[in-house]
């Protein structure tokens, strides 16, 4: 296989558990003089370029014209097929590669190929292992230096990237741009099969896997395969119990997803629905809102042909055919198909009633309960009043 030439390419695992590309092209390009801030006239020095807008170092000065592109939003480069642009040569000859199926670096241990050398730079380490990166606030280790500085932003809420339309501001420039893609509604990738479009190319892949099946990551634990490396990572820590994110307001640990629970805390329900004003915290639940008023119900059970608008009632669905019951009870055993259900049962044990109502003065351990609950006082009330 080609040489992996190391290049300044990496990749970053952004909060949504999605792998973006941060490339910084090495090739020498020349910068206005009023751009650069030299800080010694010592080459050897650690981070010699500063830019004079943010005051952010570089130990080259290419490092230092790739970063102010950010500033400038120039974009010089264009791909003769699309009209994509791009601020950087590097990333544009990357692009190409998408048209053309060119991948040119291929494993030696599996023989699986990729269009860049950071992404087989980035697959050897899930061979090796090897995570030389660490954390030196929680011991945290990671295979790239990327992927340690995205996570660093955890500990110092360090979000530097703002977005001009709306003032949202971003631990990373990767998720940036794929926020302002809300705003453009630019979504260039679109599936052959079904015709659903994605801002990013590596949203598209994996969205190719619901129509061919494939899942080529497995827990070595339990033997179930995933689609994604960042959803067998999650899944890897039901049987570890880790819980490595903590809420700063309630003291509540997560496996994942703290972003959506401190929205309870803020009460922020950003996206609304066009057609009935209702909002939600999170695009995926106005997504699901949606089929509602449309009636999409684009999953289906291939068993008994019943169809679903998401497609965790469908996997929660075909376990009524398979008979999995894949949560069980840590203290008595139980085996449930639903973590819902799990998590209902488990109060059973521990006696909690979490849902609460002042007005009616009723308390339940499930929410579904709570609701149905709520909703026959409020039938009987209308009858004691007709």
């Amino acid at each position: 296989p080609p040489e992996i030439k190391e290049e300044q390419e990496e990749l970053c695992t952004s909060p949504e558990g999605e792998h973006v590309v941060q490339e910084t092209s090495l090739e020498y390009i020349s910068v206005e003089s009023t751009a650069v801030v030299e800080l010694n006239n010592d080459h050897h020095s650690e981070k010699p370029y500063s830019c004079i807008t943010c005051g952010k170092t570089f130990t080259q000065r290419s490092q230092l014209k790739c970063h102010t592109s950010i500033h400038t939003g120039e974009r010089p480069y264009s791909c003769i097929t699309c009209g994509k642009t791009f601020a950087r040569t590097s990333v544009l000859k990357c692009h190409i590669r998408i048209h053309s199926g060119e991948k040119p670096y291929s494993c030696s241990t599996c023989g699986k190929t990729f269009s860049q050398p950071s992404r087989l730079k980035y697959h050897l380490s899930i061979h090796s292992g090897e995570k030389p990166y660490s954390c030196i606030t929680c011991g945290k280790t990671f295979t790239q230096r990327s992927q340690l500085k995205c996570h660093t932003s955890i500990h110092t809420g360090e979000r530097p990237y703002s977005c001009n339309t709306c003032g949202k501001t971003f631990t990373h420039p990767s998720v940036l741009k794929r926020h302002i893609s809300i705003h453009t509604g630019e979504r260039p990738h679109s599936c052959s099969t079904c015709g659903k479009t994605f801002f990013h190319p590596s949203h598209l892949k994996y969205h190719l896997r619901i129509h061919s099946g494939e899942k080529p990551y497995s827990c070595i634990t339990c033997g179930k395969t995933f689609a994604r490396t960042s959803v067998l990572k999650r899944h890897i820590r039901i049987h570890s119990g880790e819980k490595p994110y903590s809420c700063s307001t309630c003291g509540k640990t997560f496996s994942h997803d703290l972003k959506a629970h401190m929205k309870v805390h803020t009460g922020e329900r950003p996206y609304s629905c066009t057609t009935c004003g209702k909002t939600f915290s999170r695009p995926s639940s106005l997504k699901y809102h949606l089929r509602i008023h449309s009636g999409e119900k684009p999953y289906s059970c291939i068993t008994c042909g019943k169809t679903f608008t998401q497609s965790s009632h469908l996997k929660a669905h075909i376990r009524i055919h398979s008979g999995e019951k894949p949560f069980s009870c840590i203290t008595c055993g139980k085996t449930f198909t639903q973590k819902s259900q799990l998590k209902c049962h488990t109060s059973t044990h521990t006696g909690e009633r979490p849902y609460s109502c002042n007005t009616w003065n009723i308390s339940c351990k499930c929410f579904e309960i709570y609701i149905c609950l709520s909703d026959k006082l409020i039938v009987n009330l209308r009858k004691v009043l007709q």
